[in-house]
């Protein structure tokens, strides 16, 4: 019997203590090409997936799987005419706090700032995500690139899910169901980039995976990002508990204390809604812990997108584009 090519990538992998190790960034390439190209079976996905999980991905591998995946036809035929000022991945949903960093994302894009986030959802049990939250708030998911191209120009903002860019990450991404644990995809996706933007911003929950997201960026070349292991796992700072932000560049990755601005941990609500983020959006709320959430992580894109130079300018500008935000954009 003739082996299955994919086998060789499974073999690589889960070969013993001694036998195994990880991949070459051209072997994670090749690999993750055939699995979006459906020439993998269903058993192989999920030993790969899992030796993977077990072992924990490496920087070369995920910068293999990102360069696999936009030489997929969907990301190959993405290229809009709109230079995207800001890249944000919103892929983990949020389970105690309110999503505040929506209104964050918004509040840039008011600033004529380009904003495009892309997300998933309903991958884990008890979370609410980006794309229903936004919908809520009247800004529907774009279905192709042309509508991204027009929200864009309309209102500096476009949201595209995960299911749209590409739906076999989509498939794979929800086997977290059947796996019991989430696979590397989860991780890839927060790198992916699809618009080529100068400045990306993604959130982790576990410290070590913000180094990851680092040197996987640095390989992958991108200009200018930032990781926040923030709230639930988005990219949004949380104003009660000190936090270190961490930057790339091409040329090299660093990180910065970033204090609390609030001295009293704040409960969490007995309900995650897009009606607390519209009203505190409106002004119809007053909510100390959302406003200094979002002032705080306002700063840190400002610091990303180099607007100011140091923390405090960037807190002082943040608070100001709040103040004089147009209250009128979500109804």
């Amino acid at each position: 019997m003739i082996e299955h090519p994919f086998a060789q990538y499974v073999r690589i992998l889960g070969k013993g203590k001694r036998g195994s190790r990880g991949l070459e960034q051209q072997e994670a390439q090749d690999s993750m090409s055939m699995i979006l190209q459906d020439q993998v079976e269903p058993e192989q996905l999920g030993a790969f997936l899992m030796l993977l999980r077990y072992k924990e991905e490496t920087p070369t591998e995920l910068s293999g799987f990102v360069n696999a995946v936009r030489q997929q036809e969907n990301f190959t035929q993405c290229p809009i005419n709109t230079e995207v000022d800001l890249d944000w991945a919103t892929y983990a949903g949020k389970k105690r706090h309110q999503a505040w960093y929506l209104l964050v994302a918004l509040l840039v894009s008011q600033q004529g700032y380009k904003v495009f986030m892309h997300g998933a959802k309903g991958h884990t049990v008890g979370r609410v995500y980006s794309e229903d939250l936004l919908t809520e708030l009247g800004f529907n998911a774009a279905q192709n690139w042309q509508q991204v191209e027009q929200q864009l120009g309309q209102r500096n903002f476009s949201f595209m899910s995960l299911a749209q860019l590409s739906p076999k990450l989509n498939d794979i991404i929800n086997l977290r169901h059947i796996l019991g644990l989430r696979s590397p995809v989860h991780t890839l996706t927060r790198l992916l980039n699809p618009t080529h933007a100068k400045h990306t911003i993604d959130g982790v929950f576990h410290p070590a995976y913000g180094p990851l997201h680092q040197q996987t960026a640095q390989l992958l070349g991108q200009p200018r990002s930032l990781t926040i292991r923030g709230d639930g796992g988005e990219a949004e700072i949380r104003p009660d508990s000190d936090c270190e932000l961490q930057w790339t560049d091409e040329h090299s990755h660093s990180t910065s204390p970033w204090p609390r601005l609030l001295h009293k941990r704040s409960e969490a609500p007995e309900q995650l809604s897009a009606a607390a983020l519209r009203d505190v959006w409106q002004g119809q709320l007053e909510d100390s812990y959302a406003e200094a959430t979002i002032i705080s992580t306002t700063a840190a894109v400002i610091l990303l997108l180099k607007r100011c130079s140091d923390r405090q300018a960037a807190l002082d500008t943040a608070a100001n584009w709040w103040q004089a935000r147009d209250k009128s954009l979500i109804k």
